[in-house]
């Protein structure tokens, strides 16, 4: 008790003389002295010279690069960002990159996790939601640009690709030679200058007012084509006559979807088509989505059956499911698929024992694309019984 009496009588008489010291300094001093200024806080994203960079952006799209920037040193983090909404999440391993083993430990984005998350922001709408190669081959394309036109043409927000047929890399335009990017496992979202040589694939402006598109008085689904000069047929053959061609990406009609003609373009294998609206017909391996197209009926046989040895649809399940250029968790990623899917099985192998979702299987499936899969991410039993063995 005496010794906080003792210390709260010091304290009162401290204050005192403060107090009469301040007001005998205050005497001296100039009426007229300048308040010191103190410094701004900076941003990640200022000090990295993150944001709307160059005029001509949508109101949207440059919500969407504030979005981005916002997120400027996070983790990049393999399957990030695709959660059931858009933002950031724990990753995996990527199976191939050392650096990757340690994406479950890192909550961030992906690539195209960075970009699902930014244009949410700025529309409240999911619209990106997938890979890259899915965003790449979006319907709410409102411009597109190809490689050989480079930067020209673009606007901060725009989306920039990379890839060889499969696009494997998205990252958002700022203007002045700059974009931001969820590069690879190991690193933070960052500021870049922007890459149009090697396998750069071009360029999308995002359809500003993320309206859906109204689905079509014929009955018939709408699907987004991808390619350029693409043709269509009056029966299900490439050597058929031709009906129509598409210069660029344009959306379709589908009314229903048949085993024919094998084709292999693109480095696609496929030998299902899709009967449109005007009654031609286009391969499936043009139209975005998986080989065999979700909810689309069989148009009833008209055409031969595929071919012995040909491939069959499965469906998958789970969420960051990837397939590999071998039957072992450890080779490299050939595609990744974010949520539920239909892949083409060609015939099954068994190979490397793979514990997963409390299963465990030896059984791996080959698809069209040359890419394996564990059997235990399709529906079905273990080993696929209508599928042949390798």
């Amino acid at each position: 008790m005496c010794s906080l009496k003792t210390g709260t009588t010091r304290r009162l008489i401290g204050r005192a003389l403060a107090t009469a010291v301040a007001a005998a300094l205050a005497a001296f001093l100039p009426t007229t002295a300048h308040a010191v200024t103190q410094p701004r806080a900076t941003t990640a994203a200022q000090e990295a010279g993150c944001g709307v960079l160059a005029p001509g952006a949508s109101a949207t799209a440059q919500a969407a690069v504030e979005a981005a920037c916002a997120q400027i040193g996070v983790w990049y983090s393999w399957g990030g960002g695709h959660g059931a909404t858009p933002g950031p999440t724990y990753g995996y391993y990527d199976g191939s990159d050392p650096d990757s083993m340690h994406d479950n430990e890192r909550k961030g984005f992906d690539c195209s996790g960075l970009t699902r998350y930014a244009y949410y922001r700025a529309t409240g709408k999911d619209l990106l939601n997938g890979t890259a190669n899915d965003q790449f081959h979006t319907s709410q394309a409102a411009a597109r640009f190809s490689a050989g036109q480079g930067t020209g043409p673009l606007v901060p927000g725009d989306l920039m690709f990379w890839g060889s047929g499969h696009i494997h890399h998205v990252a958002m335009y700022l203007g002045a030679g700059q974009m931001v990017e969820a590069y690879e496992s190991g690193t933070h979202i960052r500021v870049a200058p922007v890459r149009t040589g090697g396998d750069y694939a071009g360029a999308v402006r995002i359809n500003p007012s993320g309206t859906p598109t109204p689905p079509p008085a014929d009955g018939g689904t709408v699907f987004e084509t991808w390619g350029t000069s693409v043709r269509t047929h009056s029966s299900p053959s490439v050597r058929a006559s031709v009906v129509d061609t598409f210069a660029g990406p344009t959306q379709v009609s589908v009314q229903c979807q048949e085993h024919a003609e094998t084709v292999t373009a693109e480095g696609y294998t496929n030998d299902i088509w899709s009967k449109l609206a005007d009654g031609s017909w286009l391969t499936n391996i043009y139209i975005k989505g998986p080989a065999s197209l979700p909810g689309i009926p069989d148009c009833g046989g008209s055409s031969p059956a595929p071919p012995s040895g040909g491939s069959k649809p499965h469906q998958t399940w789970g969420t960051g499911v990837r397939t590999h250029s071998q039957p072992n968790v450890n080779a490299s990623v050939v595609d990744y698929f974010a949520q539920p899917t239909t892949v083409n099985v060609v015939c099954q192998a068994h190979a490397q024992e793979v514990t997963a979702e409390g299963y465990t299987n030896d059984a791996w499936s080959k698809l069209t694309d040359g890419s394996w899969m564990t059997n235990i991410y399709l529906k079905g039993p273990a080993w696929l019984t209508d599928v042949p063995t390798c």
